[in-house]
């Protein structure tokens, strides 16, 4: 199913007014869900070798020509693009992009609840675009959010007044990113050997140097929305669905990723994967080598995201995990090779709702995609 991108972003705000917001508006003044791929007839119950060793080729090289990524993997290059219509038709993997981090500012919203208005609000939440990430937790915050906001003012804004006046949320807990080490984009199933990595090496996909410019031209909005979708999107389908000549799509495209404005990501169910349990830490991190820490603790496979934040609890850490019973274990793993660490808080993922603008069944399976839109006052 294709879905046309929409022209602007003016409908990405929650619906604005004074007093607590109801738990669902009369008209949803949200981004749109755009449906992804349709689920096929086979749903998949299991990832192969070789399905996992796609997933990571694309992790390295997002928009490698098939016949690159099936000359790394041991397959031609139509197995391959079969291959991975199978995995995104049954949701189990997903290829998306996103503004990089430079392009605004980004908070972790942790919101204590009333237990009878924790579906509604996951619910609601889900719909909003600068909501870009949405948990339901243990501990005693039950949803845990990733917020994109264009400054500081918005965050605020958008935490106080939008996030704190709605109903059946007891308190709100703001953190400010103020650096990432690693998210999800630098994350690897670790199947490839060192040499099949070495053949892909990124292939000019990632993002380079931050550009001075504070975030996207306004003529690129489009085109971020339309790789959101589906970041393997052609050259000419985005030129279709963006109302753009090839040419400038192609132009454009290049120096977003040159000048460090997008990332690319490939992800995928985590249960299949073999990584079924989210743990996130909230880590005390003292004076000197904090910075040398946070490169080390970012460097662990398990580790999915690593951001120093605002707070005593100055370091974010989320991590991917074999099973409940392993997240003592790491921590322990941490504590020794840092023993200036402290843990503030640790706390498991019940449920993962959204992930970077993609809606997840109960399954973890890719099902929708609402575009991220950084709250703006």
């Amino acid at each position: 199913m294709m879905a046309r991108v929409p022209s602007t972003d003016t409908a990405s705000q929650p619906p604005a007014g004074p007093g607590p917001a109801p738990l669902a508006p009369a008209t949803p003044a949200v981004l749109p869900v755009l449906p992804v791929l349709p689920v096929l007839a086979d749903e998949i119950t299991e990832l192969s070798e070789t399905d996992l060793a796609l997933v990571e080729a694309l992790q390295l090289d997002p928009r490698a020509p098939w016949s690159r990524i099936g000359a790394v993997i041991g397959i031609d290059a139509t197995t391959a693009a079969r291959r991975w219509r199978r995995l995104t038709g049954s949701g189990v993997a997903w290829m998306t992009a996103y503004p990089a981090q430079h392009t605004s500012v980004i908070g972790y919203v942790d919101l204590a609840c009333d237990a009878g208005a924790v579906e509604p609000l996951t619910t609601l939440l889900q719909s909003w675009g600068p909501v870009f990430s949405l948990e339901r937790t243990t501990g005693e915050h039950q949803l845990f959010l990733s917020v994109a906001a264009r400054d500081l003012p918005s965050l605020d804004d958008f935490a106080v007044r939008r996030l704190g006046g709605l109903a059946g949320v007891r308190s709100v807990r703001l953190s400010v990113c103020t650096a990432v080490h690693r998210e999800g984009s630098g994350w690897l199933v670790h199947t490839l050997n060192a040499r099949q990595r070495s053949d892909l090496g990124g292939g000019g996909t990632g993002p380079g140097r931050p550009s001075r410019r504070t975030g996207p031209h306004e003529s690129d909005h489009r085109l971020l929305l339309a790789l959101g979708v589906d970041a393997r999107r052609g050259h000419a389908e985005l030129a279709r669905v963006c109302d753009l000549t090839e040419t400038t799509v192609r132009r454009r495209l290049r120096r977003m990723i040159a000048g460090g404005e997008v990332y690319f990501r490939c992800d995928l169910t985590q249960r299949l994967a073999g990584w079924p349990v989210i743990a996130t830490f909230r880590l005390t991190v003292p004076g000197p080598g904090t910075e040398a820490t946070a490169k080390a603790l970012a460097g662990l496979p398990e580790t999915r995201l690593c951001s120093s934040v605002t707070g005593s609890d100055n370091l974010l850490l989320s991590v991917w995990l074999r099973s409940p019973g392993d997240c003592e274990a790491l921590e322990e793993r941490i504590l020794r090779r840092h023993p200036g660490i402290r843990v503030g808080e640790r706390n498991i993922t019940l449920r993962t709702v959204k992930r970077m603008g993609r809606l997840l069944d109960g399954d973890g399976r890719a099902r929708d995609h609402v575009p991220i839109s950084p709250a703006a006052t």
